[in-house]
């Protein structure tokens, strides 16, 4: 890299810092398809550009310049360690981290300040990982920061000090190859540490122009790779890439670390007892959480699903990735089969947080609702969750679909909408997301008639419009047992469920053509509802036929197979599904509850 450094710059101050880093940021951005064509180690995932890109993206869209260094590095140190994403993105943050720790109260610092820094910024980055691995982003870091403490005094000024650095970058980039035998099988060298040095190019192109008015009118954009790199396949022994952020941590992180370890491996801890980041490859997210839910107070949680990852990179069936969130009732069978990628909603009894379908099953979910003192709650799917997801797929897919839950019932089809716009601009390729205005199993049959449609071979385009065309065909009718539920998640005031309760009313409830919920009938028991579920349907698809059907149940398996059995004899056709309903709905609905989702022709 041969470029000419303006004026010295003897001094770096937080706006400096700041800028730095988002033009770092950004070239990571950029390249982040070719290091996702690259990742093969620790799991061959092809996620590490998409989890860096991530993490960096999330920083550069929540700070602000401020023109002290240590307020600035110490903004970065923690929005970096709170959305840290992958192995890669938390030692990413643990070396801003150890620079912030490392820094003393300066409004700048001098290069010799800087390098006495960075150089103990080190032992934090190789604290953090449990079982260092030489040849990856932490031999890189160590050899760059030993590379500016032994020569700073040599110059006199960062330009030339960070100039001077990348022939080194460079150097030790190259040798992960043969550090790793993995790298060198693949004939690559490892993306995190690609990442790091890129995020440092970026900063020495910036060192070197200096335009700040440039940096930030630049869009933000992803080249794609020029080639598709072929990772030679890997037997994973755990399915989940885990992580949490704990604040106010009681517990060290030998500890921490010790616990992750009964449960996996490539176990990253991070941060400080105030703010703790850990990472950890595993079978069993759910029993997991549960044993360190009392180290403190766990505010973010994530399992992505590497089998799916690794089929994204490896082996995709088809060219149009399609997407759903957790309220979704379909078989895992058929998710499975169709590669459908589920986005968890999260749900909370008190304090206690899960990930629908993934950190607490519904049976697990219904026994806790049955117990609990505490009613649960449910919070939308972020807007970053779409970003890195959708980034992902964007890497490997021609296009993505994504089909959710009723826009009336919560904001996580927005975020996801407002998610796609972004990713599209970045990738130039199409990310269209439909209001499915329907849930459960309804939501469940469209997104099988959008599988399907991929699977014929049909264009996104002819797949949007077929599914789009497809939600006014859609129905769902839920039979109720008791307002109990409903009641106490304020669906249904007080006074209603004790009228419907001293009169034995058992609703009908089914949803509008906007998404929202109704009374659709009622009976004064479950069994008579049920009867005028079947009845409805029957009458209704006297000149409609039934395309397929999904029965639901909450805990319920005797309402679940009277239901098959009466919709097998009307249609000659098994359920797509028999599903516990998933606990989203299942909150409101309540125990017991049974339902009949159908999708006409």
């Amino acid at each position: 890299m041969t470029l000419l450094a303006p004026s010295p710059l003897v001094e770096m101050d937080g706006r400096f810092l700041y800028y730095a880093f988002m033009a770092g940021g950004k070239k990571v951005i950029q390249h982040q398809v070719d290091l996702n064509m690259i990742n093969v180690f620790p799991v061959n995932d092809g996620d590490t550009g998409t989890n860096l890109a991530s993490t960096i993206r999330s920083v550069m869209e929540s700070l602000h310049p401020h023109r002290s260094y240590k307020i600035t590095a110490d903004r970065i140190a923690q929005a970096t360690l709170i959305n840290a994403r992958g192995n890669s993105g938390i030692i990413f943050a643990q070396f801003f981290y150890g620079l912030s720790a490392e820094t003393g109260e300066f409004r700048s610092v001098n290069l010799g300040q800087f390098a006495e820094a960075i150089k103990r910024s080190v032992s934090h980055v190789y604290e953090a990982v449990s079982r260092p691995v030489e040849g990856t982003m932490l031999t890189v870091i160590k050899d760059f920061a030993n590379y500016i403490y032994e020569s700073w005094n040599r110059f006199s000024d960062f330009n030339h000090l960070f100039l001077n650095s990348h022939e080194v970058l460079k150097k030790s980039l190259k040798e992960t190859t043969s550090k790793l035998a993995i790298l060198e099988r693949n004939k690559v060298v490892d993306a995190g540490a690609k990442g790091f040095v890129l995020f440092m190019e970026g900063i020495i192109e910036f060192i070197s122009k200096r335009n700040i008015k440039e940096l930030i009118l630049s869009k933000l954009s992803a080249t794609p790779a020029l080639k598709v790199t072929e990772a030679i396949p890997e037997n994973i022994s755990y399915r989940y890439c885990t992580e949490a952020v704990i604040k106010d941590c009681r517990s060290d992180r030998n500890s921490i670390t010790e616990i992750l370890h009964e449960f996996g491996d490539s176990v990253v801890v991070a941060g400080s007892d105030k703010i703790r980041r850990f990472h950890v490859h595993t079978n069993s997210p759910a029993a997991l959480f549960e044993k360190i839910r009392d180290a403190g107070t766990i505010t973010f949680q994530k399992a992505d699903d590497m089998i799916r990852h690794i089929q994204t990179v490896n082996n995709r069936k088809w060219n149009i990735a399609l997407v759903t969130d957790s309220t979704c009732d379909l078989s895992q069978e058929l998710l499975d089969y169709y590669q459908v990628n589920m986005v968890p909603i999260s749900i909370s009894f008190g304090d206690n947080n899960y990930l629908d379908k993934v950190t607490i099953q519904p049976e697990q979910f219904y026994t806790l609702l049955d117990k609990s003192k505490d009613f649960p709650k449910t919070a939308q799917v972020n807007e970053q969750t779409f970003l890195n997801l959708f980034s992902h797929l964007a890497s490997y897919y021609d296009s993505v679909i994504a089909v959710h839950l009723s826009d009336a019932m919560s904001g996580t089809c927005n975020n996801s909408q407002r998610a796609a716009q972004k990713i599209s601009r970045e990738f130039g390729k199409p990310v269209t997301v439909i209001n499915s205005k329907n849930l459960s199993g309804t939501l469940g049959l469209l997104v099988l008639r959008a599988a399907r449609a991929i699977e014929a071979g049909l264009s996104h385009d002819e797949v949007v419009r077929l599914t789009e065309k497809a939600v006014s065909n859609s129905r769902i009718l839920v039979t109720v047992r008791t307002l109990k539920y409903m009641v106490k998640g304020g669906r249904v005031t007080a006074t209603k469920g004790l009228i419907a309760k001293l009169l034995n009313i058992n609703p009908i409830v089914s949803l509008d053509d906007s998404g929202k919920a109704f009374a659709f009938d009622k009976a004064f028991t479950q069994k008579s509802s049920m009867k005028k579920v079947i009845r409805r349907i029957t009458r209704d698809s006297t000149n409609r036929p039934i395309w397929n059907y999904i029965v639901l149940h909450a805990d319920n398996q005797k309402a679940a197979d009277w239901y098959s059995n009466r919709m097998e004899k009307l249609t000659g056709k098994k359920p797509v599904s028999v599903v516990n309903i998933s606990p989203v709905i299942g909150a409101n609905a309540g125990l017991g509850a049974a339902s009949v989702a159908l999708l006409y022709e």
